[in-house]
């Protein structure tokens, strides 16, 4: 064979041997990138994992410090399990704490209520009223609870004296929707009412409970200060 065909021969195998090495080194300079890649991935989703891990067991906990702060609350507010019976106040006062460490814990209505309930008990009216507008600020669109609120708003007001403000959420707690507290909304703003010598609109309340609430326990009282104003 010729020198100068050797001589291309020779180089050409030369090219063909540093391309294929050129080939063999990207290859593995992709696999040696794609290594890396799955191990800052694997390490951001070990990350993830353990984050969430964390947040689940994290709540769980909160959820059961909740649970047993709701639950040692309830048993004192009501006195109950008790190895000696509490003091008005030492029992409203403890319970109010716990209701407040659940609430902080648990944002449930339920609490702010009871919460309330124990300021009230005590006689802390600004503080009552203050739980209560937090319900009603945050909690509004719980209406299975709303009446209750209604009522222990108007029941605090008319302990202080704002017979206004009382009147105000005994209207509200009648036009909510049920017949929850209806008749007790009635019978309270009548009361108000004759006792501002209001008598006509007075009137008015006693005989729509009369008329539409038969079975009520306030059915008699109404029923009696419409025989008085006949009479009269």
């Amino acid at each position: 064979m010729p020198k100068a065909i050797k001589r291309k021969l020779k180089h050409r195998d030369n090219e063909v041997e540093t391309e294929v090495q050129d080939r063999i080194s990207d290859i593995k300079k992709l696999m040696r990138e794609k290594q890396k890649a799955v191990i800052m991935y694997g390490a951001v989703a070990g990350i993830i994992v353990a984050v969430v891990v964390g947040l689940l067991i994290y709540k769980y906990t909160s959820d059961e410090k909740a649970r047993q702060l709701e639950y040692e609350a309830y048993k004192i507010y009501h006195n109950e399990y008790q190895k000696t019976p509490l003091s008005k106040q030492e029992q409203f006062s403890r319970a109010a704490t716990l209701f407040q460490q659940a609430y902080a814990k648990n944002k449930s209505p339920r609490l702010l209520l009871y919460l309330s309930s124990c300021y009230a008990a005590l006689e802390r009216y600004p503080e009552a009223t203050t739980t209560l507008d937090l319900f009603f600020k945050n909690h509004s669109g719980d209406k299975s609870l709303l009446p209750l609120a209604y009522r222990q708003a108007a029941g605090i007001q008319l302990k202080t004296g704002n017979k206004a403000a009382a009147l105000q959420n005994l209207d509200a707690l009648y036009k909510l929707s049920g017949d929850l507290f209806k008749d007790l909304a009635l019978i309270e703003s009548a009361r108000i009412l004759e006792g501002d010598g209001k008598k006509e609109e007075a009137t008015v309340k006693y005989k729509e409970l009369t008329e539409k609430f038969k079975d009520s326990p306030f059915f008699n009282e109404a029923k009696a200060k419409l025989g008085e104003k006949k009479e009269g």
